[in-house]
């Protein structure tokens, strides 16, 4: 993919296996792509296609068996787990050429010193494997901590210099000092606890399960803050009824519990928590999915408002694909685990091209009763619409910007049908 300074987030070869009993459940398989500053990247696909789970493992959620994430242009997470599976099937793998070679039977002498020599080659070959792996897994460990220093110290580097010049300006004014000097280690303490992870934030698909029971409106809002480490409880309030006014809750709103509230207010509560953290960038898993119609415009158009107020940088998961359109920049489009298609929002609805896609467009009802009697449902079978037998597809750029998981002989026609 194209290489952009203003690239945000960057998912490079993400891979997410479940372990199911001996075999691997591949919810998100080898995908990658870019969001830029600012822009709403849009993430569709049927239930059970990876959504979630890709947008969950960017925010590390959940520990990602390989690939990398970048954020800023730091990495902040990469895969250990295929290189200790690698370490595993290398132990095997030798362990079974050793046993094989020990129970050859009536051997003279000259084969046993052979035996002996290949067996020292076999565990030479495996010390190379071994160490090469642990050394793999001790850099993606070591630099996710680097990348979390780097970030914090950046911080306090700059409350340094800005406490610098304003304790300087108040030199001569005692109560002036006392409280900068209070606001410098209040915020130095946050700056050291700060992680940049905390920069990606996540609104959860179901407001309900997503907000604790037991928890006031306030404590839930607040928790960010309070993880962080501020400690100031008038400022904590002030935020808090601040963000409530922003995401059109109101301060009375604070002290209450989330059954008092109805979806659409849960969901912007779930927002005001999320927003509270002053993030660059958000990721809404499908946000409105449990909302009725008119409340789902009301939580897009916040969101809306929101990106223009704070410059957010937002990944919406959804398969609502008119909704995708109607809010999103470019769109991706997921099928079992896979990214099967990228485009822009428009070149995508009006030159789709994998069959999967051209499938989920012909599934958007209109309210037109004289259209949609004549709405002819396309049906995506991928074993009679692929055949990877001979030739293996691979993520192509068919067009500027317009990217489809293909084989050579589907590039051909894909170029073709956009002539």
């Amino acid at each position: 993919m194209e290489n952009n300074h203003d690239v945000l987030l960057k998912v490079d070869h993400l891979c997410q296996y479940f372990r199911l009993g001996r075999k691997d459940l591949k919810a998100v398989d080898d995908v990658s792509f870019e969001i830029k500053r600012g822009e709403t990247f849009g993430l569709v696909g049927e239930s059970g296609c990876g959504k979630t789970t890709t947008g969950r493992t960017i925010i590390k959620l959940n520990n990602i068996t390989s690939g990398n994430v970048y954020f800023k242009g730091q990495r902040i997470c990469a895969g250990i787990r295929s290189y200790k599976d690698e370490i595993s099937n290398a132990r095997r793998a030798a362990a079974k050429k050793i046993k094989a070679l020990r129970a050859e039977k009536d051997v003279d002498e000259a084969r046993k010193l052979a035996i002996s020599e290949e067996i020292k080659k076999i565990n030479e070959e495996l010390g190379a494997i071994v160490d090469k792996n642990r050394a793999l897994i001790q850099d993606a460990r070591s630099n996710s901590k680097a990348v979390d220093k780097q970030y914090s110290e950046s911080l306090v580097e700059e409350l340094e210099a800005e406490y610098a010049e304003k304790i300087s300006a108040a030199t001569g004014d005692p109560e002036k000092l006392k409280v900068l000097n209070r606001e410098y280690k209040s915020r130095i303490r946050v700056a050291k606890k700060s992680r940049l992870i905390t920069q990606i934030q996540m609104i959860f698909q179901d407001p309900i399960a997503s907000l604790d029971p037991r928890m006031t409106v306030r404590d839930i809002i607040a928790e960010g803050l309070v993880i962080n480490g501020v400690t100031d409880k008038k400022y904590i309030n002030e935020k808090v009824y601040e963000i409530l006014e922003t995401v059109g809750l109101v301060r009375e709103h604070a002290d209450r519990y989330p059954h008092e509230f109805s979806g659409g207010q849960r969901q912007r509560i779930g927002i005001a928590r999320a927003v509270i953290m002053r993030p660059e960038m958000i990721i809404a898993d499908e946000p409105i999915s449990a909302l009725d119609v008119s409340i789902q415009a009301q939580v897009i158009n916040l969101l809306n408002d929101l990106k223009e107020q704070l410059g957010l940088t937002i990944l919406f998961i959804a398969h609502d694909l008119s909704v995708v359109k109607y809010f999103s920049d470019r769109i991706g489009v997921m099928y079992f685990g896979r990214m099967v298609e990228l485009a822009d929002s428009d070149e995508l609805f009006k030159n789709p091209l994998h069959p999967y896609t051209r499938s989920l467009l012909s599934a958007i009802p209109l309210p037109d009763p004289v259209y949609e009697k004549k709405r002819v449902r396309i049906h995506y079978n991928p074993i009679a619409e692929h055949d990877y037998s001979v030739n293996a597809p691979s993520f192509r750029e068919i067009t500027p910007g317009h990217f489809v998981y293909c084989n050579d002989a589907e590039e051909e026609k894909y170029k073709q049908m956009v002539k």
